[in-house]
């Protein structure tokens, strides 16, 4: 999702390359959910659903009702207030490539002409490495930033991963469908998703509840439990974009 085609941040290839700063985020615009981090839900179950999906059941922020179409970006880019942006989607252009126990990830950078620019061509854009005194090539401020930030999120993508695998293994997961009526009378389903059976939790015994809580699960369930009142979100910005 967002990326084509990272290329690892390197001076010979991006020596004379800057990034633009922009709040532009129109490359989100078609994305109708998104890849959240466990430690992100606290924040967002105020604003969006929060369903588990793909193969490892990772959990996910709904943005919209329509394939392609996310509610909450607007046709100039801009992100609805006050409502959250997640880590993935801030974190855009820069990414870890490797795998998720590579001790060796290289920070990359995604080829997005409005976002990596020629140095110069730009008076705000930051420069990805700049001249030292003795006339080599050192990385910028902005590379230094990016590589703590993806870091960060390397290590919560890692126990998010840790504690969904503690959750599905537990039995708890049920594959649902939810039914969402716009003011009209338009209605869509939305499929393919996967939430917390609250029986089967409220039925666990104390020592598999047990289980859940010292790997750190609890949050994550009752969080996404939580979100579940979020459909009026979606219902609300499903009804802005169609004044």
């Amino acid at each position: 999702m967002f990326y084509r085609a990272p290329e690892a941040i390197t001076p010979e290839r991006h020596g004379g390359k800057a990034l633009a700063l922009s709040g532009d985020l129109s490359f989100a615009a078609k994305a109708h959910v998104i890849p959240l981090m466990a430690a992100e839900m606290p924040a967002a179950m105020r604003s969006y659903p929060i369903v588990f999906s793909g193969p490892d059941f990772m959990p996910m922020v709904v943005t919209g009702i329509r394939k392609d179409e996310n509610l909450f970006v607007d046709g100039e880019g801009r992100w609805a207030e006050p409502h959250y942006v997640p880590a993935y989607v801030r974190r855009y252009p820069f990414i870890l490539a490797g795998g998720d126990t590579d001790e060796r990830l290289a920070l990359c950078i995604e080829n997005d002409p409005a976002r990596l620019v020629d140095a110069g061509s730009n008076g705000e854009a930051k420069p990805l490495f700049v001249r030292q005194s003795d006339g080599a090539l050192g990385k910028g401020e902005v590379i230094d930033s990016a590589l703590s930030f993806c870091e960060q999120y390397q290590g919560m993508f890692v126990k998010t991963r840790q504690i969904m695998k503690v959750i599905t293994d537990s039995g708890l997961l049920a594959e649902r469908t939810s039914k969402i009526s716009l003011n009209d009378g338009e209605s869509f389903n939305i499929t393919g998703f996967h939430l917390v059976d609250e029986a089967k939790l409220n039925a666990m015994s104390d020592e598999a509840y047990l289980k859940l809580r010292k790997a750190d699960a609890l949050a994550t369930i009752y969080c996404h439990l939580a979100s579940m009142n979020s459909w009026t979100s979606i219902l609300h910005q499903a009804s802005l974009r169609r004044a």
